[in-house]
């Protein structure tokens, strides 16, 4: 499965450069990823209100062709790869209306994350701990 989020550039997220500001694309990845799990039909607080969070255990970011105030894009979100203990999950933004299976991406990430106990912050094994997330994530793993 592959989830599409919209992005509006604001020109509060730029820099004096008049481009996206890189911190800025961690947002972007990060409202990405709570949108994908809203479209798997298991929204982050459903995660945290079964008292689980989960936490960003490393970033991988390759910025291309920068963004610009007032720029239309989407970022496409996909999980590659899913264990009891570590999702992966990937980016690519591409201009708005650009053919996304054949376009070269603006901006490539990943962000490998683990699911905690909210209150000990102990990792837990999704796989016996939160069976449904487990589940979810096999149905849709892309290559």
């Amino acid at each position: 499965m592959k989830n599409v989020t919209p992005l509006t550039i604001r020109y509060a997220e730029t820099d004096m450069m008049g481009v996206v500001y890189h911190a800025n694309y961690l947002l972007y990845m990060e409202d990405a990823r709570t949108a994908f799990l809203e479209a798997l039909g298991i929204p982050y607080q459903t995660m945290e209100d079964a008292g689980f969070m989960s936490p960003v255990l490393s970033l991988e970011v390759n910025y291309g062709s920068p963004l610009r105030y007032g720029d239309k894009a989407v970022m496409v979100t996909w999980v590659s790869r899913s264990t009891a203990v570590k999702t992966v999950y990937n980016y690519a933004i591409f201009r708005e209306g650009d053919d996304i299976e054949n376009s070269k991406p603006l901006f490539t990430g990943s962000s490998t994350h683990c699911v905690v106990r909210r209150d000990s912050f102990e990792p837990v094994s999704i796989k016996r701990e939160f069976p449904q997330l487990f589940e979810a994530y096999k149905q849709v793993l892309e290559e």
